[in-house]
């Protein structure tokens, strides 16, 4: 089929059609990186479909094998686009301003017929792009990584926001999936994914625990040229599937993907890209200077923690009166404070009832006291607006890859360590840019060698969460984790490799720059000296964060007990030196105890992050 529409072209070259189209003009457009990105073409950034387009869908090709044969797609389009007044130009109005620049084609109104897209056309703002980038939010599988996704504004004026459209790609689910089966679906390329533009406001109000989430915005650095044809190509895209991979052909992938057709040349996913986080959509952009400014828009809880840390502990007390009952107002105890700070403690109150009830169905009783405390803010003064910290943003965290090499001793025998992490970011690393008290680690192993061993494996993290969020008078967050993976461990007084799976759940505070927690866990382990093969056990973490500028330290003990009678404990320091944003030094000493008997270690590593 493909010989028989290349044929047909070249008769159209001979017998004097308008385009003079020769086969090395072909064979050059073909390969140019404009169609190639109008198409979607891996060019080796990810293992699938290598040579072949990302686009797993018939609707989107005009040629029968367009997918792996980017020369007859090219072919067909020709064909069916260079007819005046051609339906199919319609379809592919980017693809049509590409091949009538290149080839030379002049029409006044090439696209007059096209009544659907040009109306569409007339709703979409073309003024910028603004790459928006909502933190991560480890309450959530989907969003553990931050998310990005693409607005079109008519002006940099704060107020068009209103007007603007949002361009997102994600997966399509039924909705019936659980967190579990969402990762190993999105992991498996068992998810098909689409384009979607809609209004901004109404993606926004989509996140129900946006309010948790800082957003950064960034933008970027397109002309009207290239605004244009990005737009052009949304609107090829509308309904057309894409294969999703939760890790590397996910919504950031897709995005810079749509970029390079924005700006073709760039290559912004130029090389092999094993996964692709968020934030390194970012770097990718500012690597490439296509990034203008940079604007941050902390979430409702971050604004809300900025009036309570604005208020003396007293205050803080009267604020959550005044939320219980704002009647309480008219008590002595609250009309003692002078009237600016009556406001900041009503506007606490006010925030604080919003945001616990942000997720519910607004009842008599909510909309009567936040009446009653809006009323008292607006017959008070307010007082100079709380600033509210710039925290260091995204893209000048460290790499989301891990390598290190180190060494110490344990009970008196030296040893050497080899470390590797696939992604992402532990408690301790350095913080600049991550949420303190949040990690994410996968894929995170340690081969150990001693001078009587050969190199063995001591530990493996497949997956590591941990969400210690601190609690306070007004937002009162559950901390989290869930480990599993394999790890030495004293099983009746001798370490041995052992399976394991634990989680669990807590409480944790924040005093200054310390955060202490306590969680209650639970854990199932495998290993050969128990019978059954399975053992459940139960018991506590308990433990201390302490940040300090660019350091940070983790104190704690965990203690297991087992229904088999075996128990464990196991003490642990671990403090994070980083030498620049991509190299750190890590000491750790560990004390693991067993029916009376114990021994411990201790180690200094050098790390590098890397994307």
């Amino acid at each position: 089929m493909s010989r028989m529409i290349r044929a047909y072209v070249l008769m159209l070259v001979l017998s004097g059609a308008t385009s003079t189209v020769q086969a090395a003009q072909l064979d050059q457009l073909a390969e140019d990186p404009e169609w190639l990105a109008l198409l979607h073409i891996n060019q080796g950034a990810t293992i699938h479909s290598r040579g072949e387009s990302y686009v797993d869908d018939d609707n989107f090709f005009l040629a029968d094998n367009g997918q792996a044969d980017r020369h007859a797609e090219l072919s067909a389009t020709i064909a069916a686009l260079q007819p005046a007044g051609a339906e199919d130009r319609c379809r592919f109005p980017a693809r049509y301003r590409f091949l009538a620049r290149e080839l030379g084609w002049q029409e006044t109104e090439p696209l007059a017929h096209c009544a659907d897209y040009l109306e569409w056309r007339a709703q979409i703002p073309d003024g910028r792009a603004v790459l928006v980038f909502p933190a991560s939010y480890l309450n959530s599988p989907s969003s553990m990584f931050g998310h990005t996704l693409l607005r079109l504004d008519d002006s940099a004026e704060p107020e068009s926001v209103w007007h603007s459209w949002a361009v997102n790609f994600g997966a399509l689910t039924s909705g019936q999936d659980n967190s579990l089966l969402y990762v190993y679906r999105g992991l498996a390329g068992g998810y098909p994914g689409r384009f979607a533009i809609v209004p901004y406001v109404t993606k926004i109000q989509e996140y129900s625990h946006l309010e948790n989430r800082d957003i950064w915005e960034y933008s970027l650095t397109l002309d009207d040229v290239q605004m244009a044809r990005l737009i052009d190509h949304l609107w090829e895209l509308q309904d057309i599937n894409f294969d999703y991979y939760f890790f590397d052909e996910n919504c950031s992938f897709r995005l810079l993907e749509l970029l390079d057709v924005a700006r073709p040349g760039e290559n912004l996913i130029e090389g092999f890209r094993l996964a692709e986080a968020p934030v390194n959509t970012v770097r990718t952009l500012y690597d490439n200077d296509l990034v203008g400014e940079r604007e941050y828009r902390p979430s409702k809880a971050v604004e809300l923690r900025a009036d309570i840390d604005a208020l003396t502990p007293d205050e803080q007390r009267m604020a959550k009166v005044l939320l219980d009952d704002p009647a309480r107002a008219e008590d002595e105890a609250f009309s003692k404070f002078a009237p600016q700070r009556q406001h900041l403690m009503a506007r606490t109150a006010f925030r604080a009832l919003r945001f616990s009830e942000r997720k519910h169905d607004r009842t008599n009783d909510v909309a009567r006291r936040s009446y009653q405390l809006l009323t008292l803010m607006r017959n008070t003064p307010a007082p100079e607006p709380v600033e509210i910290p710039v925290p260091s943003s995204p893209e000048t965290g460290h790499g989301t890859q891990m390598i290190g090499i180190g060494g110490g001793q344990r009970e008196a025998a030296d040893f050497g360590e080899l470390y590797y992490r696939f992604t992402y970011h532990d408690l301790v690393d350095n913080h600049q840019g991550f949420l303190n008290g949040a990690e994410i680690e996968g894929l995170d192993f340690r081969l150990r060698s001693t001078e009587s061993d050969d190199l063995k494996l001591e530990s493996l993290d497949v997956v590591k969460i941990r969400s210690l969020a601190p609690r306070n008078r007004f937002l009162k967050p559950l901390s989290w984790t869930v480990h599993g993976g394999l790890e030495r461990a004293a099983v009746f007084g001798e370490r041995r490799l052992v399976r394991f799976v634990q989680g669990g759940a807590g409480l944790s505070w924040r005093a200054g720059p310390l955060q202490p927690y306590a969680l209650a866990i639970a854990r199932v382990e495998n290993n050969s000296e128990y019978t059954p093969l399975l053992q459940s056990g139960a018991g506590a973490q308990l433990g201390a964060l302490w940040y300090f500028q660019r350091v940070a330290v983790q104190t704690g003990v965990e203690g297991i007990y087992f229904g088999n009678d075996d128990y464990r404990h196991r003490w642990q320091v671990d403090i994070n030196v980083p030498l620049s944003r991509q190299n750190g030094l890590r000491l750790s000493w560990q004390r693991d105890a067993w029916r009376g008997d114990g021994d411990s270690g201790f180690g200094l590593a050098w790390r590098h992050y890397f994307d």
